[in-house]
């Protein structure tokens, strides 16, 4: 039997915190826990951007920001303006922002009038000819740093559908960030720091505090955990989490496509008796991927994991509570393209008070969701228990990137891979997927069949992109190889010139 929101407070036992459970979670995250900060949870744009905006007009030395979409509009010329400002006071400003997540919402001229007044701004991760590919790992972090004494982690980029307009009746976005003042703020501009020289030269040494220097302000310990791609670390840690609670299990997610593995782990925890909730947008910038992600859901109801879908306007935060005691906030979402092929930036925090507020925040937005309930036909229910209809008035305008797209890509590949090789079983949910996808094929098909050049032309000039690229990449490799070899000679020559003193060893 499910405990209540009460009982588990009254009853649960501790959660896990043996040295055994923080070596575990070292070597998953592959950052150490760092005591002695504190935290202040900031919900919406309503209270991000005024406390961002308080933090830079009051720098004294440097401004760091970090954001993967930063919108030419008037949510971002106000920023841009601030960081502008001080600029031109000769405080030292950084911004990097990413090229996926920019095309289309920002203009050049909005980047060259932070370059005029002094910013220093850099791109990550333009297309690049001998990378063809390259393209697709995207620096998805939300960060800023202020002097090294505040830094922000959010799910928040910076745009008008953050911030809403009272006076058209559009209700801003749904989103969590956090203040983070103490040591831990030297693991956070280390992060930016990492991102920073990935772009271009490294930082200056006097910009990227040292952690040990920066005074204690509070008793939480938390864990600041800088995804890179192919690694997924965090990826792991959700994994231990769900393995390690005992009694809840609080999830919010903006563009949920759960993997077999992760999947399983849900599961496996609801059907254990733990109280597994996945709260998740209604209506979203990304149209297909509702159908997708809902192609997801019979699992885990099946299983006894209880989701959500947010009312009203996009909600694009990315949380995590478990057991009153462990929660997660920051940019990434429960997919692969977040765990395995982005950099992204969360902050894993181990205090029961900042627990408990994540935990009466998480029941507040359920009183603005409906809950998805499993029957011989789909039917919905709100999540007071009385029948109903979302209140939602369907997707709402696209405004996300092309790499979330890509989130969508990988599902229908997935089980359409899975229908061909006959790898796992396919649930109902999964049948528009794999009707898409027998659609496609057969399309591909008669195309190949009537117009066999608009299939071969585009593959032959794809294939020849590749090919070239390649040979400039072992071209660089082998000009690199030959220069290490040359200073190694060079180093053995110079050795051989110094005198040695003779010993034991030697004779």
């Amino acid at each position: 039997m499910k405990l209540s929101y009460k009982q588990m407070h009254t009853t649960r036992k501790p959660f896990v915190t043996e040295d055994w459970a923080e070596q575990v979670f070292l070597r998953t995250a592959g950052v150490p826990i760092t005591q002695g900060n504190k935290v202040q949870i900031l919900k919406d744009a309503g209270e991000n951007y005024p406390a961002w905006v308080e933090s830079m007009k009051s720098a004294e030395r440097w401004i760091h920001f970090e954001s993967y979409i930063m919108h030419d509009d008037d949510a971002g010329r106000e920023f841009s303006e601030i960081l502008a400002a001080k600029a031109r006071e000769g405080i030292r400003v950084k911004v990097i922002y990413d090229w996926l997540g920019g095309l289309g919402k920002t203009s050049r001229r909005f980047w060259q009038r932070l370059r005029d007044a002094g910013v220093e701004v850099r791109c990550f991760n333009p297309p690049r000819f001998d990378s063809p590919l390259g393209w697709i790992s995207r620096d998805h972090r939300k960060m800023i740093g202020v002097d090294g004494k505040i830094a922000f982690v959010t799910g928040l980029c910076v745009g008008s559908m953050w911030a809403g307009n009272r006076e058209k009746s559009i209700d801003p976005w749904r989103d969590t960030g956090i203040s983070v003042t103490g040591p831990a703020v030297g693991d956070i501009e280390a992060a930016f720091a990492q991102i920073w020289v990935a772009t271009g030269e490294p930082m200056p040494n006097d910009e990227i505090p040292e952690k040990e220097s920066i005074s204690q302000t509070g008793n939480v310990a938390l864990r600041v955990v800088a995804s890179i791609p192919n690694v997924g670390g965090l990826y792991r840690l959700d994994q231990q989490i769900a393995a390690l609670a005992r009694h809840s299990l609080w999830l919010t997610d903006a563009y949920y496509v759960g993997i077999s593995s992760y999947i399983q782990s849900l599961k496996a925890a609801a059907m254990d008796g733990v109280d597994v909730r996945l709260l998740v947008p209604g209506a979203t910038d990304i149209p297909v991927l509702r159908t997708i992600s809902r192609a997801g859901y019979k699992p885990l109801l099946e299983a006894g994991v209880r989701v959500f879908e947010w009312n009203g306007s996009m909600i694009h935060a990315k949380t995590a509570v478990a057991d009153g005691h462990w929660a997660r906030v920051g940019s990434t979402n429960l997919n692969v393209a977040s765990w395995i092929g982005n950099y992204e930036l969360d902050v894993v925090v181990e205090n029961e008070d900042f627990a408990r507020e994540m935990e009466d925040m998480y029941l507040a937005d359920l009183e603005n969701s409906t809950e998805i309930v499993l029957r011989k036909r789909w039917k919905i229910r709100s999540a007071t228990g009385k029948q109903g209809h979302k209140s939602a008035s369907g997707p709402i305008s696209g405004t996300g990137s092309v790499g979330r797209v890509g989130i969508g890509a990988i599902r229908i590949s997935n089980t359409v891979g899975a229908a061909i090789t006959n790898r796992r079983i396919l649930g109902p949910a999964e049948i528009r997927i794999t009707f898409v996808g027998s659609i496609a094929l057969l399309g591909l098909a008669m195309l190949s069949i009537l117009a066999p050049r608009l299939v071969t032309v585009p593959i032959a000039i794809i294939t020849g992109w590749f090919g070239i690229a390649l040979l400039i990449k072992t071209w660089r490799l082998r000009r690199r190889r030959r220069r290490e070899m040359e200073k190694n000679e060079g180093d053995k020559t110079y050795n051989e010139t110094i005198p040695r003193t003779i010993t034991g060893n030697d004779v």
